[in-house]
């Protein structure tokens, strides 16, 4: 694996629901933070439809969803997660939910963006691409380039103090354009570490014959045996 080279050390994951960003590069941000990387997760809804349990209330869901993001983004090695509490579900492109992804790029000036795929709507024929996912590739997208680069965008952010930023890098998981390999062998321990975290999803096993531990282990390792995260990497010109 090939480590951007740049001063700036910092990569905001952007993802739409609590454990997408852990499924999407935890292993690429642990393995990044031990070199001297900064990463950040911005978190788009607040996963209150994220349960089978009939007598689960959403209220209880969110706020136990964020505590067990925010403790799978510790194991990964993430320094901080932000939460912009959309209702899940229901993710729309509006110029407000635009805005606020804006706002973190302008604020945390991340070298490297990590988002959800946003074009496709059936993945690998294998899978239905959530439409709060693609909703959160495109706004990510949009916001990179051009709202958070172009000074007249949000203006009021400007006048907040906090100026465009370019960002130079997006890593795209879930592509079938994938072009970029992140070698997580040493990290995929961790990874699953990390998703472990994630009890009201079903992800915390110490079974390791578990079905959640035959399924990632299956979905990340290649046939050389190595574990990879895999990205459609765009490096942007301007």
């Amino acid at each position: 694996m090939t480590l951007p080279e740049t001063d700036n050390k910092v990569a905001l994951v952007v993802a739409a629901h609590p454990d997408d960003a852990d499924f999407g590069a935890a292993g690429t941000a642990y393995l990044w933070s031990r070199e001297g990387w900064t990463f950040y997760y911005l978190v788009c809804t607040d996963g209150s439809k994220g349960t089978d349990d009939p007598n689960m209330n959403p209220a209880d869901l969110i706020k136990l969803r964020r505590e067990e993001q925010r403790e799978a983004a510790r194991r990964a090695g993430v320094t901080d997660v932000f939460f912009l509490d959309n209702v899940d579900g229901e993710l729309t492109y509006t110029r407000d939910f635009l805005s606020d992804v804006v706002r973190y790029i302008r604020m945390l000036k991340p070298y490297a963006v990590f988002t959800h795929e946003p074009e496709a709507f059936i993945v690998r024929n294998s899978f239905v691409n959530h439409s709060d996912h693609r909703c959160t590739g495109q706004v990510t997208i949009d916001a990179i380039y051009p709202s958070a680069r172009d000074r007249l965008n949000f203006p009021e952010q400007i006048a907040e103090g906090l100026e465009p930023h370019k960002v130079k890098e997006i890593y795209i998981w879930g592509s079938e354009q994938a072009n970029f390999d992140s070698d997580i062998s040493d990290a995929v321990e961790q990874k699953i570490f990390a998703l472990n975290a994630h009890v009201s999803q079903g992800l915390s096993s110490e079974d390791p014959n578990s079905d959640f531990l035959k399924f990632v282990r299956e979905r990340w390792r290649g046939e050389d045996g190595r574990y990879t995260e895999r990205f459609r990497r765009v490096v942007l010109f301007r």
